[in-house]
C-alpha cells in the first residue's frame, strides 16, 4: 500500500503571522474559532479546514515565498488554475490572500473522506469512472496555457548525465532499471509526441489528492496542471493503485481512456513517470521531507515494475 501520504512539515494555524491570519479573516468575513489540519498531500505550511465565528467551514492553504518558496509557487499557480476550472468534480476558490511573502488559497469545504488504502475496489471503481467523466469535460481543456507548466515527467538522460549519481546507486534502488537505462532513456525521448494531446491532466493524481463522498467524487490540489493525451492521469492512478495488489494493467484494458492509448503510449508515460521520481529520489539531500521521499520512492518503483512487466511478459 501506499506509504504515509502527508507531509511531515505542516504548519497549524497558530503558527500563521498573525497580521496574515488577520488578512485571510478579512477575505473569510469572520474570524477563525477553530483550526483543524488535513491529511493528505505533502505541501509545506498551511493545510487546515478552519471554523470561522458565523458557523461556516472553509479550507485554507497557505504558504511562506521565503520558507517554503517552491511550495508558495506552487499555491500560487494552483490558486490561478482554480479560478479557470469550474466543475463540480474541483474545488470551488472563494478567494485567495498574498502580500508577496505569504500566499493563501481559500476554498469551499469539501465533505468528504481520502480513499480507504489499501484501495477497496469499488472506491477505486468510483474514482476511475470519475476521471473518465471529468476527462470528457476538461477536453479541450478550459485552462489557460500561460497559467500552466511542462508535466513533471521524466529524468532518466538527467540521471544518466548526472556524475553526482553513480549507476550504482540507482541499481541500489532498482537494478532493472539500471540495467534497461538506455531503453527508458529512448521512452522517455518520445514523451513530447506520444503524450500530447488537448485534455487537461491533473499531474499528481493519487489517492491523496482525492476526496470521496457518497454522492461524488472530486479531485483536489491542482498546481501540477498540464494538458496532454487523455490517458496519462489514469496510468499514473492505475500505477499507484497497483501498491495495494490492484492488477493496474488488467485494468488499464478495460478503462476507455488507457484502452484507447497505445502501448507505446503507456510505455512512454510509465518510463516518464518514473525517471521523473526515481531521479528526485536519488538526487536529493538528507533535508528533504522524509514522508515525501518514501511516497516518490514507493511510486517510482511501481511505475517501473509495471513498465517492466510490460516490456518483458
Amino acid at each position: 500500500m501506499l506509504p504515509h501520504h502527508t507531509g511531515s512539515r505542516r504548519i497549524s494555524w497558530d503558527a500563521v503571522p498573525q497580521d496574515v491570519a488577520a488578512g485571510i479573516e478579512r477575505l473569510i468575513g469572520a474570524k477563525v474559532v477553530a483550526a483543524a489540519g488535513q491529511a493528505g498531500g505533502f505541501s509545506e505550511g498551511l493545510a487546515s479546514l478552519v471554523t470561522v465565528a458565523d458557523g461556516r467551514r472553509v479550507f485554507v492553504k497557505a504558504a511562506s515565498s521565503q520558507n517554503a518558496p517552491a511550495v508558495a509557487e506552487f499555491h500560487r499557480r494552483e490558486i490561478a488554475v482554480t479560478r479557470q476550472l469550474v466543475t463540480d468534480r474541483t474545488p470551488r476558490l472563494l478567494d485567495a490572500y498574498d502580500d508577496g511573502t505569504w500566499v493563501a488559497g481559500i476554498y469551499e469545504e469539501i465533505s468528504g473522506r481520502l480513499p480507504a488504502q489499501p484501495w477497496k475496489p469499488d472506491e477505486l471503481d468510483r474514482v476511475l469512472a470519475a476521471v473518465a467523466e471529468l476527462s470528457s469535460i476538461l477536453t479541450p481543456s478550459p485552462i489557460d496555457p500561460a497559467l500552466l507548466r511542462p508535466p513533471r515527467l521524466g529524468g532518466w538522460q538527467a540521471l544518466a548525465d548526472d556524475n553526482d549519481v553513480p549507476i550504482e546507486r540507482l541499481r541500489a534502488v532498482d537494478a532493472w532499471s539500471a540495467d534497461h537505462l538506455d531503453e527508458l532513456i529512448e521512452l522517455e525521448a518520445k514523451a513530447s509526441t506520444a503524450l500530447a494531446g488537448n485534455t487537461l491532466q491533473h499531474g499528481d493524481l493519487y489517492a491523496f489528492n482525492v476526496m470521496l463522498n457518497d454522492e461524488r467524487v472530486h479531485v483536489v490540489d491542482w498546481p501540477h496542471a498540464w494538458i496532454g493525451a487523455p490517458h496519462c492521469d489514469v496510468v499514473t492512478l492505475l500505477s499507484s493503485a497497483s501498491l495495494s495488489g490492484i492488477d493496474a494493467q488488467h485494468l488499464a484494458e478495460r478503462h476507455p481512456l488507457t484502452r484507447a492509448a497505445s502501448a507505446e503510449q503507456i510505455d512512454v508515460m510509465l518510463a516518464a513517470h518514473a525517471g521523473f521520481l526515481l531521479r528526485i529520489v536519488l538526487s536529493v539531500g538528507p533535508e528533504a521531507d522524509r514522508n515525501l521521499i518514501a511516497m516518490m520512492t514507493a511510486l517510482g518503483l511501481a511505475s517501473a515494475r509495471w513498465l517492466r512487466s510490460r516490456l518483458s511478459p
